[in-house]
Formats: structure tokens, sequence, C-alpha cells
């Protein structure tokens, strides 16, 4: 169900990622190993984490325990306007149709970079060979993306420009994954979630060439 045009925007009616329930769900399990929900309370709140569809559904779970953190975005101004972008965003930032939602370098490479449209869930492969990603052009369909990259015995290499907010979560067996960017965008610009494995291989995050060095100085 979608929101009729005509009624004023409601963040609170934003849908709740995968991502969203899980972080809630350990702050929930940690509240009960520290005594603060009984096993009931917590499989009650459990229950609601699971069915719940929106940002508003899921926030007030957590507000009675310490680590509560707020959902809903708290802003007045509405949706972000394709030809609009928020402060600190290039222009276009959001919208269109996604260009491609995979990239695989089999023994080989591939490459996702230029003016493309990400879309809410990316996969990367790179089995012993490569594949580079560049945001730095990128349009996204949804401020939220997530990126998951597995690289074995091969390598991914992701550029994130600075207007993005970068989340790395990956896991590297006997090989890397690097957030080398760790990149705080402003408030309402994309946030970019890159989880996956490197086994044997290495996964790089960083910022675009020269400009490590000037977020440093």
């Amino acid at each position: 169900m979608t929101q009729d045009a005509d009624q004023p925007y409601d963040a609170g009616k934003l849908r709740a990622s995968d991502d969203d329930r899980n972080a809630v769900a350990q702050l929930l399990q940690a509240a009960m190993d520290e005594g603060r929900l009984t096993p009931v309370e917590l499989q009650e709140r459990l229950d609601t984490v699971y069915r719940s569809k929106t940002l508003s559904e899921l926030e007030p779970l957590t507000r009675d325990l310490p680590g509560h953190r707020d959902l809903v975005p708290r802003t007045s101004a509405g949706p972000i306007a394709l030809t609009k972008s928020a402060p600190g965003t290039s222009p276009q930032r959001f919208g269109g149709t996604p260009t491609s939602s995979v990239a695989i370098g089999i023994m080989s490479g591939a490459t996702r970079a230029g003016n493309w449209v990400v879309p809410a869930q990316f996969s990367a492969v790179a089995l012993m060979g490569g594949v580079d990603i560049d945001l730095t052009k990128a349009r996204f369909a949804e401020r939220e993306v997530t990126i998951t990259a597995v690289a074995i015995m091969g390598g991914i290499d992701i550029v994130v420009p600075t207007d993005v907010t970068v989340v790395v979560n990956g896991v590297g067996f006997m090989g890397a994954f690097e957030d080398n960017a760790r990149s705080q965008g402003p408030p309402d610009g994309p946030v970019v979630k890159i989880n996956g494995l490197a086994l044997m291989g290495g996964v790089d995050v960083h910022l675009p060439k020269g400009k490590r060095g000037e977020l440093q100085a």
C-alpha cells in the first residue's frame, strides 16, 4: 500500500529493512541478558519485531531500554525530491530505474561505474577475478542501499564519494574486508551498507583517489 500523494508525508511509514529489525532484536536480547526483560517479554517484543513493516512500528519497542535509537527520520521537509538534493549531496542523487543488480567476475573482471543507478540490493561476486564498483557519479534508487560483496580468491574494489554514509560489516577469512573510507555523509544523504565475505581474497572500500588524504589532513 502506497501513501496517497494528497496526504502529508509521514516518515514513520518508511519501510523497515532486515538490518533495522535485526538491530532491534539484538538490543532486546541484550536487555534480557541484563535482566531488564523477562523471557516472556522478550518473546512478545520479538514477535512484534518480525511482524513490523514500518519504522514507526519498530521504534517504540526499545524506547524504555538503554541503547535505544530513533529510527524514524525527524524531518518536516518531506520526501527527498529528485530535482533537489539534500544539503551536501550532488544534484539528482536519488531516483531512477536501477541499471543492474549484480556484477560478477569469474576468472575475469566486471565494472560498474559512471552514471548508473544503484538498486536497493546489489550483489558483487569475484571468483578468481575482479570487480570494480565506482559510486562517485552514481544515483541511488532508494536513500538506503545494500551491497553484498563476495570475493573468493579474487578482489572487489568499491569507491564511495564523500557525500555518502558508508556502513561496512563484511568478514575476512584468510583475506581482508577493509573499510578505508569511514565516510559519514550529511543526515539526508545516501546510506550505503556493505556486507559480505572475503575468502582468500579482498574487498576494499575507499574514497576516490586523493580524497582520503584531504580528509585526514
